[in-house]
């Protein structure tokens, strides 16, 4: 099966889609659309996948996406509900080559950058969530309007960070969207558990070597580079919100010696799991 495409459709009244989500959980799995997303999280927390990137995410998640980049986010467990506050729009948003005129100029930069993806800083996304939520009750110009706005106000800042990386490649053609959930989805739910590549090879009908491939070509990674990383992020979340001791901590999250975590959370966040506890505690 080919990359899960999702056709947006616009009310009659507007020419971009702009609604609330609210659900259980995060259910939309990997997938792209033609259009700009403007997403922001009002509920929930866990992974969100853009490309090749995925970081943890939770409440205040700003993150704005380019045309056809895959993305989804994905819960931690069983959680109260799922919400986000979501816009869509086409490239014609306000008629052919509207980004050329220079009243755009900024925006034009800004929707160039976010074709790889930008998330921003909670402190600079959570005075948006109001005026998000208000524009939603609002008439379609008064949502432009506001859409523009957002937009503007976002072209200037530099509280944001690039998503996926400039080597990711994807072709809507050749992309398995099938095998990648598959893996998404036992990685999130086992990540705590010894994982081999055969064992997920199994799972999406391959051989070791094709898996290795096929998982390299998509992410732009090695799968266990990207079994590592995501338990470090878990083990992020259990440092900063839980008083476990880093021994368990590492257990916890699926590694079975703690110099091998040690080594490999210096790796991804470039300092001991010691520290990043005690430099978010001093933040808080």
């Amino acid at each position: 099966m080919k990359a899960l495409y999702e056709k947006i459709i616009p009310p009659e009244t507007s020419s971009f889609k702009a609604y609330a989500y609210e659900k259980d959980a995060f259910d939309t799995p990997w997938h792209y659309h033609p259009e700009y997303e403007l997403t922001y999280i009002t509920a929930s927390r866990g992974v969100r996948y853009v490309g090749n990137s995925f970081e943890n995410f939770e409440e205040d998640d700003l993150v704005l996406l380019g045309p056809n980049l895959p993305h989804c986010w994905k819960n931690n467990g069983p959680q109260p509900c799922a919400g986000a506050i979501v816009f869509h729009w086409g490239n014609d948003l306000l008629g052919d080559r509207w980004m050329e005129k220079q009243e755009f100029k900024s925006i034009h930069k800004l929707l160039r950058l976010a074709e790889n993806g930008l998330c921003f800083q909670r402190s600079f996304a959570q005075p948006f969530k109001e005026k998000l939520l208000h524009a939603l009750q609002r008439s379609p110009l008064q949502r432009l309007l506001a859409l523009l706005t957002t937009l503007e106000e976002m072209a200037v800042t530099t509280k944001y960070h690039v998503l996926s990386a400039d080597g990711f490649s994807y072709d809507i053609k050749t992309i398995d969207h099938d095998r990648l959930n598959t893996v998404q989805d036992h990685v999130g739910k086992h990540y705590a558990e010894k994982i081999t590549l055969k064992e997920m090879a199994t799972r999406v009908h391959m051989t070791e070597e094709s898996f290795s491939r096929f998982f390299s070509k998509i992410m732009g990674k090695p799968f266990f580079y990207f079994l590592n990383e995501y338990r470090i992020r878990m083990a992020c979340q259990l440092l900063i919100g839980s008083d476990l001791p880093v021994v368990q901590v590492a257990f916890a999250t699926g590694f079975e010696s703690l110099p091998f975590f040690h080594r490999q959370f210096k790796k991804y966040k470039h300092c001991s799991p010691g520290e990043f506890r005690k430099t978010y505690r001093g933040l808080a």
